[in-house]
């Protein structure tokens, strides 16, 4: 009888593909899928031994904000998925830092910002989330460099993952270029930036990136003070203490199949040969978001781009990580800190 871990892993790892999305799983994608979930256990219950359990990436949370998000009226070929409908959903929304480790917000990391939208009904989990870091494109390849990337962290070495050794033709200087841009980015305040997918997503019958931009004026004299080691958050909170704010929810459709491709998140799909499309208004209140229970209750959400309806299944390589490694990390954190896994349904 099959082990269930080895099950498990079989279902995650050998998804079915589909026609438009040319999606091409190498043979040797699920043997590293294993091994990134491995690392990824192993690191989230070593670091548990010092304190409680924590994300594996994106540890650092700013807070999570109640929103709403409102579909905008679209032509109807672009009616698919939760965009079928000028309907509103409401969505907690969690703005982080990038890294496993909570650092001052002065050192160069990626910011993050994942939305969950509620009351998605064709959903298993009952919710859509959309997942996305402060640049257009991801710094890791595939399955097999992302087991290179978990062992440099592990070790606390990332030089080895750009350098993996004396020959210049293994080394990821794209990728070097990737990380290095996204490190430079100055973000004083996180509703005051723009982000991106990265990744690939369907979008009905046919594939998407997405994108959100803020479309507010952002408060200037009391959201970009940068002294403290936590002025992100800070910075977040006067903002939501004098005023809303906004984004524009957007979708870049794939018109190119060569230069838009599925499995290769380091390739930045062109604008000008299919530009973002808003689809969706997101609005955030004036709301106090820093209380110690909306905090826990923000460090006990989970997020992945696989709480999804079937017409944004997220597409490539990297995806196909994030279900095994975002679920590990999800469930093993809330096993050790003894939490329940439950989505929300409401505010």
């Amino acid at each position: 009888m099959l082990n269930k871990g080895i099950l498990l892993l079989a279902l995650i790892t050998f998804l079915p593909t589909s026609a438009f999305s040319n999606e091409l799983v190498p043979a040797d994608e699920a043997s590293a899928i294993q091994q990134i979930t491995r690392i990824v256990e192993e690191n989230i219950r070593t670091e548990a031994k010092q304190g409680s359990a924590h994300r594996d990436v994106h540890f650092k949370a700013h807070g999570c904000v109640k929103a709403e998000f409102r579909v905008l009226p679209l032509p109807d070929a672009m009616q698919t998925g939760v965009f079928a409908g000028t309907r509103k959903y409401p969505a907690w929304i969690r703005y982080s830092n990038g890294s496993g480790k909570v650092q001052n917000d002065s050192v160069g990391d990626a910011r993050g910002m994942a939305i969950k939208l509620m009351g998605i009904e064709s959903s298993e989990s009952g919710t859509q989330d959309f997942v996305m870091i402060n640049h257009p494109i991801f710094f890791v390849r595939n399955a097999v460099d992302y087991v290179e990337f978990q062992k440099a962290i592990s070790q606390d070495a990332m030089n080895k993952f750009f350098f993996p050794g004396f020959n210049p033709l293994n080394f990821r200087l794209h990728e070097l270029a990737t990380a290095i841009a996204i490190r430079s980015k100055k973000v004083d305040n996180p509703l005051d930036t723009q982000y991106w997918s990265a990744t690939p997503y369907r979008f009905g019958d046919t594939a998407m990136k997405f994108s959100v931009r803020p479309c507010g004026k952002l408060i200037h004299a009391l959201s970009t003070e940068t002294t403290s080691s936590d002025f992100l958050r800070e910075n977040m909170q006067k903002h939501l203490a004098n005023g809303g704010a906004c984004f524009d929810f957007m979708v870049q459709l794939r018109t190119h199949t060569l230069a838009m491709p599925i499995e290769d998140p380091t390739t930045e799909w062109s604008e000008e040969a299919s530009p973002f499309i808003p689809v969706a208004k997101i609005t955030i209140p004036m709301q106090t978001f820093t209380t110690p229970e909306q905090l826990k209750f923000c460090e006990d959400l989970s997020f992945t781009p696989w709480h999804t309806v079937l017409d944004h299944q997220p597409l490539g390589g990297i995806n196909r990580v994030r279900k095994a490694a975002y679920e590990t990390s999800s469930r093993i954190r809330h096993e050790l800190n003894g939490i329940e896994r439950r989505e929300p349904i409401d505010f």
